[in-house]
C-alpha cells in the first residue's frame, strides 16, 4: 500500500528512522524513540491485529482499521498545577511519595549546567530506543515526577508531552500504568483526561486502589467533590479485601509495588471524608 506523500517522509527505510520532531536519523529501523530528544518515533499497534504504525497514522496500513487518534499535546507551558484540594494531602506530596517509593526508580541528580533542549538530563545516557515502550514510559514518567518534586517545573513542562504519549506506544496498559498515566495528565492540569484514564482502569477491577486514587484526585481537579467522594468512599471500604488479593502493585516484594504508598492512600481517603462530611 503506497501512502499519500507529505512534505516530508519521516517513515522508516533502510537508512533507520527519522524523527518528525527533531528530524535526527536513529540507525536502528526498529527505535520506538529518538535518541536524541525522546520524542516518539511511532504511532500506537492497531487495536485490532496489533500491527505496527507510524507517527500520524489515522489507519491501520494492514487491516485498514482506525487507529486511536494523536492527542493534542497539552498547553502545560501555560498550565496551572492546582495542588491542593480542601481536606486532602496536596498533589506535591503525592508525587514525592510515588517517586521516592517506587523501587528502581532513578536517583534525582542535579541537572548539569547549559542542557540543551530536548536532552534528557540525567537520563540522557540512557538510549530510548533501546527500551521496551513500558521501560521508556516509566523513565519519561520518573523524569516527569522528579522535576516536579524539585520544583523544576521548567524540565517537567518539557517532558510531560512525551511521557503522555509514551503510553501510546504501549499495547495493551495495565492498572499500574493507568495509575502512572492519570498523574501525568493531571500534572498537565487536564483533568478530564486524568479521570477518564483512571476509571478506564477501574471499569477492569472497580476496587483497584491506585486508580481509585487517581480517578478521586482527578474529579477533585475538575471541581467534581460528589464523584471523587465516591471514589474515596469505594477506596476505604474496598481496602482490606483489596490489600488481601495480592495483587503484584501491592506487593512489598515487588520491584514495581507501591506497598508503603497504599496506607497513606487510605489515610488521605479517610481526611478527605472525614472533611466533607
Amino acid at each position: 500500500m503506497t501512502r499519500a506523500a507529505g512534505p516530508i517522509d519521516f517513515r522508516t527505510t533502510a537508512g533507520g528512522v527519522a524523527c518528525p520532531n527533531c528530524r535526527h536519523r536513529e540507525g536502528a529501523s526498529d527505535a520506538n524513540f529518538c535518541s536524541r530528544c525522546g520524542a516518539a518515533l511511532r504511532g500506537p499497534p492497531c487495536p485490532a491485529c496489533a500491527a505496527p504504525s507510524e507517527s500520524g497514522d489515522r489507519f491501520c496500513t494492514r487491516c485498514g482499521t482506525g487507529l486511536t487518534p494523536a492527542r493534542a499535546t497539552p498547553d502545560v507551558g501555560n498550565a496551572r498545577v492546582r495542588w491542593a484540594a480542601a481536606g486532602i494531602l496536596a498533589m506535591g506530596l503525592l508525587i514525592a511519595l510515588v517517586v521516592s517509593l517506587t523501587p528502581g526508580a532513578e536517583n534525582p541528580a542535579p541537572a548539569p549546567p547549559a542542557t540543551p533542549p530536548g536532552t534528557l538530563g540525567p537520563t540522557s545516557a540512557v538510549d530510548l530506543g533501546s527500551m521496551t515502550p513500558r521501560q521508556a514510559a516509566t523513565r519519561l514518567f520518573n523524569r516527569v515526577m522528579r522535576s516536579l518534586e524539585s520544583g523544576d517545573r521548567a524540565q517537567a513542562e518539557l517532558f510531560l508531552p512525551m511521557a503522555i504519549d509514551s503510553y501510546d506506544l504501549i499495547a495493551a496498559l495495565t492498572l499500574d500504568d493507568r495509575f502512572h498515566l492519570s498523574l501525568l495528565h493531571a500534572a498537565a492540569d487536564d483533568a478530564a483526561s486524568a479521570l477518564a484514564v483512571a476509571e478506564a482502569g477501574l471499569a477492569v477491577r472497580p476496587t483497584h486502589l491506585l486508580c481509585l486514587a487517581a480517578a478521586a484526585r482527578a474529579a477533585l481537579l475538575g471541581g467534581d467533590a460528589p464523584r471523587a467522594r465516591a471514589h474515596y468512599r469505594t477506596l476505604v471500604d474496598a481496602y482490606d479485601d483489596e490489600i488481601a488479593a495480592g495483587l503484584r502493585e501491592y506487593d512489598p516484594q515487588a520491584e514495581e509495588g507501591h506497598a508503603e504508598l497504599l496506607p497513606l492512600l487510605r489515610q488521605e481517603a479517610n481526611e478527605y471524608l472525614a472533611g466533607s462530611r
